[in-house]
């Protein structure tokens, strides 16, 4: 298994040029497929995480997150980016400290967003957030670990591009060095931020049937692409679907895209070898 620094530094070259996907596992068994098939690299979710603890999106705290973090991390031998939402504090100084706990996690990369989680003024001002990302770079030192500034507007209500590239253009003057808009989905708008923050990597989210494939998406610039909570609520899916079917009709329907028992078993029993 490789090291952290590593891991790391193949991360950071994963930066340098070209597209690759970054999917989000939300347990060991899901980290460990995704390895199995071949990723780079991967990135934890707040989301499928959370409602695999049976709580909304934002309400893990950070001591169960980190752990969770550490989990995926020892689960592959692959880098891994960690969700790591507003950094779990408001204050600048709080922020840099819990960044260290992160970065001691074993994390490749880690994403700090601009939502405040305030109904009122869910993003954080500019010069805020700026002095949020600061101070998480310096919390990350020289370990190595890539630092995502995340600009939340369109998932808040904030649709307008241009103020999503003033922050995106912040973020990075302050020292992220990659930069992810999430909920942007149409083509002149990916285009837009790709160009206005290069040379600098941009991070999207493609979480659903949205017209986009992992081509159009380099064709854009982009260079990395994360789905989110996707893969998560597709395996909900498929649970809520046969769930209900028993529930309600009584009927074992659901059940027939399930993979056997015979293959899953066969699976973890090589990746079990391997570890060994």
């Amino acid at each position: 298994m490789p090291t952290i620094a590593e891991r790391r530094r193949t991360f950071r070259e994963l930066h340098r040029g070209g597209c690759f996907a970054i999917p989000n596992p939300w347990d060991i068994g899901s980290a460990r497929y995704l390895q199995h098939l071949g990723f780079k690299a991967i990135a934890t979710t707040s989301a499928g995480f959370a409602f695999s603890r049976g709580l909304p999106d934002g309400a893990v705290r950070r001591d169960a997150m980190l752990a969770h973090i550490r989990e995926i991390v020892e689960a592959t031998d692959l880098p891994v980016n960690a969700d790591f939402e507003n950094g779990y504090a408001d204050d600048p100084d709080d922020l840099a400290e819990n960044v260290k706990l992160c970065v001691a996690t074993g994390v490749a990369g880690l994403s700090i967003e601009d939502n405040s989680g305030r109904k009122d003024r869910p993003l954080y001002d500019v010069d805020f957030s700026v002095e949020r990302i600061k101070a998480a770079r310096e919390a990350i030192g020289d370990s190595g670990v890539v630092l995502v500034g995340r600009a939340e507007c369109f998932l808040v209500g904030v649709t307008k591009i241009d103020e999503v590239i003033r922050r995106l253009n912040a973020y990075a003057d302050a020292g992220a060095d990659c930069l992810y808009a999430p909920g942007i989905r149409e083509r002149e708008h990916i285009k837009a931020v790709v160009d206005a923050v290069a040379p600098k990597p941009m991070n999207i989210l493609i979480g659903g049937a949205v017209g986009l494939t992992m081509k159009d998406a380099e064709s854009l610039g982009a260079r990395r692409v994360s789905v989110g909570g996707a893969l998560a609520r597709a395996a909900w899916g498929g649970f809520i679907l046969a769930a209900k079917q028993l529930a309600e009709h009584g009927t074992f329907d659901g059940f027939a895209g399930a993979t056997s028992h015979a293959e899953l078993q066969q699976l973890f029993s090589e990746l079990e070898k391997i570890d060994r």
